[in-house]
């Protein structure tokens, strides 16, 4: 009889085993926005990826390509629970503004990971050394709705000015074909939101003599009293070839967003594996050779998650 019942007695052990374990491995499948192929946001995604995985017993993460406003709209949306985005543009979105139709309420913020610069960059001889100089030129920038186009637009009308104030202006998808229209002379002024230095201002400035146009004190207070996603950045001298001395620009900043109702300790462990691994996201792309927790943790204007401050607060950062 004993034998007959060992069995039974075993499977109820075992049962009664599992229900007493917490189940911190149950497998959480998430989709991962990064962005366009050919960028550095898709990398890097991978990447994340690798090391959330690692760090998170049973998450599985998806990667899709993506947009710095499309990411936002998809994890607001709950189409994706994680994405990469652009500071400015996010705020836009927690606030409902335009290009979004309604208030993005369930983005929140994980952290920063690296700055991107508002580049305007000139012809010499277009003799443009302010953003009110650049009445009158031709202009070339990125298509519309994307953050760069919709940042040019943006200081034109803080500047008194707007698209018909210029010659002329092209939008393009492709940085190497707004520096060939630069190197053409069709294009006096090339406008861009990317890292610094920019291969296609290289590429540029090995052709042409170029000078990179200054933010004036103006134009930056009014912008970031609009949108506190902005900020004030310098170009430091030397970053591009005959650049003789730093350059201030208007920043804002790559960072990753999760949706708010995201499993708390997730998060947080995936915080704390982002600031664990800093140089192998430095291999990937050098402007985030200097991110700190602090770094990390600094308000934007977005929402933090309740697991990325846990960290935050742990680390001393906030």
């Amino acid at each position: 009889m004993k034998k007959e019942l060992r069995p039974f007695a075993l499977a109820s052990m075992t049962f009664m085993a599992l229900c007493a374990t917490p189940m911190v491995s149950m497998a959480q499948q998430v989709t991962m926005m990064t962005g366009p192929q050919g960028g550095v946001w898709v990398p890097l995604g991978g990447a994340l990826k690798n090391m959330w995985e690692k760090a998170v017993p049973g998450l599985q993460i998806t990667s899709t390509p993506g947009a710095g406003i499309a990411n936002v709209l998809g994890v607001n949306s709950g189409k994706a629970q994680i994405g990469f985005g652009n500071s400015s543009s996010t705020v836009d979105g927690v606030a409902g503004r335009p290009p979004y139709k309604e208030a993005t309420t369930k983005v929140c913020q994980l952290g920063n990971i690296y700055p991107q610069y508002f580049q305007v960059v000139a012809l010499s001889n277009a003799k443009v050394n302010s953003f009110a100089d650049i009445k009158g030129k031709s202009v070339v920038t990125q298509p519309r709705g994307n953050t760069a186009e919709l940042l040019t637009a943006q200081v034109l009308k803080l500047n008194n000015m707007d698209y018909q104030a210029l010659s002329k202006v092209s939008f393009q998808a492709s940085y190497t074909d707004a520096v060939s229209l630069m190197k053409d002379g069709h294009a006096q002024v090339f406008t861009l939101g990317t890292t610094a230095p920019a291969s296609s201002v290289m590429d540029l400035s090995s052709a042409r003599d170029v000078e990179l146009v200054p933010v004036d004190d103006n134009t930056m207070n009014a912008l970031k009293k609009v949108n506190a996603g902005y900020n004030r950045l310098i170009i430091k001298a030397g970053t591009y070839p005959k650049q003789t001395k730093d350059v201030p620009a208007i920043g804002y900043l790559t960072h990753i967003v999760v949706g708010c109702d995201m499993n708390e300790k997730t998060v947080y462990e995936m915080t704390k594996t982002m600031a664990s691994n800093i140089p192998a996201m430095t291999a990937i792309n050098k402007a985030i050779a200097e991110l700190t927790p602090k770094m990390m943790a600094a308000d934007i204007g977005v929402p933090l998650h309740p697991g990325a401050a846990r960290y935050y607060k742990e680390v001393g950062a906030l």
